[in-house]
Order: structure tokens, then sequence, then C-alpha cells
């Protein structure tokens, strides 16, 4: 029990993103369910509502499976995989409090439809939606993806900042007695006006998620967000120790702290914008059980063609024909790979940028040289890995030492198996951050925002 007067321990955030549409997954093996069959996602969410996460993340998948790399696909483990708002419809029915979050694309919708689904849902679920905002430039590298839009060039951040603002007027454009007004919006990227047939759902708004890391994330959503869950990047090899996709717990501390200083200029508080990076785990009876089995994951992540991907990610070239138990090649990354790169001078999405391609291929040789290392094997070593790796008091410990240290409100955990990867976590990690007082014993409220701790919309419709 907290004594009068004393500060309140500050408690974090956890969430739960359905695998299966990055590299993070193990795809086969006797433990690797369906990333299909809805009783896949019942089983995750139902987890995680048992966790007492605040919200269930679900990606989107419009290429026929990721990643895919110059018209060839790669490791399709999501073909079929249904839209994400209509699997999250069904989800609140046989869930109670979870948030459910929707990964949905500025390029490829459209505002009036996509608000509208958002609310349809946000009333499904009793206040419990929210928008993951992701935006696909298409280029040369997810050329199937803009066929089947029948949309060619980039999309700036600058559509999907429009794109959320937009949604927004729509959602304002019924009162909070229920009462619709008609709106119009005639703005650079869309021209939209009428009368929102959706009234306006239990939270206001669904919460607005978003990911990236560059100076226009950063300040996009500050401006707009409610939920930052950018990703961390290489974890440990060893208990105890976890790094960011910034490089260091530091530079971690320092983006949570860059992106909170931007908030009053919006006329924002710290506490309405939560940032949550995505993370992953392995867990072990001992450091070096955890060990071991965070190692054997990591080389059933990455498949002969996921490796040869990678190679190609960064070489910019056709590598189709290596061995991927062989060596590196012997050329040299291609300087221009992409004739038609995306806006801020990357090559194809998810591809390495062209200033750090030949640093990145340089280290990648002097690994395998040194170490005897083929390609796979070379992949393995050099990228990912789990972001929490040790006993489950080890892992309880770093992520509680992590958010009290300034680095994260909580965090967005990726199991590597589906359906069952987070069951041990929540048997086994959260009781111990319960017992910390670093984590809930129970749900307080019943909206998304409730759990969360954000505050209600102010509406800005003018008089109701």
């Amino acid at each position: 029990m907290t004594a009068p007067g004393a500060r309140r321990r500050k408690q974090m955030h956890l969430a739960a993103h359905f695998p299966g549409v990055n590299s993070t997954t193990v795809c086969a093996g006797p433990r690797s369910g369906s990333r299909i069959d809805f009783s896949s996602f019942r089983h995750l969410a139902a987890t995680a509502e048992r966790g007492l996460f605040d919200f269930f993340l679900l990606a989107e998948g419009l290429r026929p499976g990721p990643p895919e790399h110059k018209g060839r696909i790669h490791d399709p483990d999501v073909v079929g995989r249904p839209e994400p708002v209509t699997v999250l419809s069904a989800l609140a029915a046989v869930t109670d409090r979870i948030g459910l979050a929707a990964t949905a694309d500025t390029t490829f919708n459209e505002p009036y439809e996509l608000a509208r689904r958002l609310a349809s849902l946000d009333h499904l679920s009793g206040g419990r939606a929210a928008w993951n905002v992701v935006t696909s430039p298409v280029t040369s590298s997810n050329t199937i993806t803009g066929e089947d839009f029948r949309r060619t060039g980039g999309t700036p951040i600058t559509r999907a900042a429009e794109f959320v603002a937009t949604a927004r007027e729509l959602w304002d454009s019924w009162t909070p007695g229920g009462v619709p007004r008609p709106f119009a919006h005639h703005g650079r990227h869309f021209s939209v006006s009428g009368t929102f047939d959706v009234a306006r759902s239990p939270q206001g708004h669904p919460v607005v998620i978003q990911a990236g890391d560059s100076g226009e994330d950063r300040e996009f959503a500050a401006s707009a967000a409610d939920v930052v869950c950018a990703r961390w990047g290489t974890g440990s090899r060893h208990p105890g120790q976890h790094g960011t996709g910034h490089g260091t717990p530091e530079a971690g501390r320092a983006f949570y702290a860059d992106v909170k200083r931007r908030l009053p200029a919006y006329g924002r508080r710290t506490a309405d914008l939560k940032i949550m990076p995505r993370v992953t785990f392995a867990l072990g009876d001992t450091d070096a059980e955890a060990r071991e089995k965070a190692a054997e994951i990591r080389r059933q992540q990455v498949s002969p063609q996921t490796a040869l991907l990678a190679l190609e990610q960064v070489w910019g070239r056709d590598l189709s024909g290596y061995d991927p138990d062989g060596p590196l090649p012997d050329v040299d990354p291609d300087p221009d790979p992409d004739p038609h790169p995306e806006p801020g001078g990357e090559v194809a999405r998810g591809r390495t940028r062209t200033a750090d391609r030949f640093a990145v291929a340089a280290r990648w040789r002097a690994v395998s040289e040194d170490k005897g290392l083929s390609i796979r094997q070379t992949v393995i070593e050099t990228t990912a890995r789990q972001s929490f790796i040790g006993t489950p008091a080890s892992v309880a410990a770093q992520l509680d030492e992590a958010v009290t240290a300034g680095a994260a409100d909580g965090f967005v955990l990726v199991p590597h198996l589906t359906p069952g990867g987070l069951d041990e976590f929540v048997d086994r990690v959260v009781p111990l951050l319960q017992e910390r007082g670093a984590f809930r014993t129970e749900y307080t409220g019943a909206t998304l925002r409730e759990h969360l701790g954000l505050p209600l919309p102010v509406w800005k419709g003018g008089p109701s």
C-alpha cells in the first residue's frame, strides 16, 4: 500500500503484437500454428487479456507474403490473412476489456471509408478500438501491392498527417450529444464533404498509434499520435543487457526524451503520448538456457530465403542464385539499385539506405571472414536478436528498469510463435511485474483510453 504523500510508482503498459508479417516469426515447427485461422487470433488475444494487457495489435498484410523484393515473394506466411478490422470486429465479441488495434495504411485507404470502419469497431467493442497508422510508398520493392491498388509514386508523411486529421474531423462531425453535423474538408491530399454516418464513438476517437523514427515521424507522433511503437532493434546476447533500435539504452532514453519534448508545441502534456517500443523476448529457467533458446529462435527465424533477402537489401542486387550456406558474394553492393528511390534518399522500402550500404556490407564481410560464416550464418550473427533474454525474474527486472529509467512507458511484445508464443510471458513474467508494483493487477476502466491513461479527445466540432 502506498504511504500518504508518497510518490506513486510508475507502472508500465503492455500490449501484444500478433506475429506473421515480420522477421521475428518462426513459421515452421511443431509449436507453430496457423496465422490465418480465427482460433489463433482468439487464443493470442485471450492470452493478452488474461495478462491484463492494454491492447492487441494486428498488422496489415496487403502483399501475398512478407517480404517481397524485386517482384519475388519470400516466406509467404500470411497468404490469405483476413483484413485486420474484420478480424478485430470478431474478437470484440469474444473479449471484454483488451484494446483492439488495427493496422491500416494511409496509402491504400481513403479517410471516409476507414474512419467509418474504425468508428464501427469502437462501437462494437465498447470503446476499445485503435488505429496503427502506417504508410507504404509504392516503389520497385512493392510493385505487387502497387499493381493491386493501381497506385504509383511515394506517400510522404504529410499525406498520413492529413489523413489522420481528416478522420478526426469526420469523428468530430457528431456532437457528444449524438447530433450529426455536415462536414467539409478540402486539403492538399483529400477533399471530402457530406455527413458522416456513424455516431460519435465511446472514446470520442479511436486511439491513434504510430511507428517511426525519422524527424518527420517524431514530429507527426508529437502532433497527432496517442502511442508510439517504434521497434527496439538489436537485443542482447546476455541477460541483463538490452539495446534499442537506436543502438544503446542511452540512445533509447534520448529518443524518448526527444519525442516527449516536442509535445508542448502542440498544446500536449508528456502523459498524452505513450512510447511503447516493439520488443521480443526469450525465457529460460537459467540465464544459460535463455541464451541457448534465444540463439535457437534466431536460427529458426532466418530461413535460407530470408537470409538471401537480407543480403539483397544490403547489396541492392539480385542474389537469388547464391547458396545461402555458401560464402558472401565477392561483388560489391550496387551503388544505385533502385531507379525510383523513396523520398528522403532511401532505396526501396525496407532496404538499407544508400549511404549505409557499403559500410554494412564491409562489416558483414569482416564478420564472415573472421568467423568463417556462410551467408545465412552471417545474417544470423549480425541482425536483430531478442530484445530481452533471461529468466522470468531477470526479464521482469529489465523491463521495469527500462520504464523507470525513462526509456519507455511500456512495451508491445512480439512473440515468435503463433498462437502460443505469449503464454509463458503471461504465466511467468506478468506475476513478477505485479509483485514489483510495476504492472496492474486488474483492469480499472472499460475503454482503451482508460487503460492507457489518455484523456478523452476535446470535441472540436463547435457548439453541441
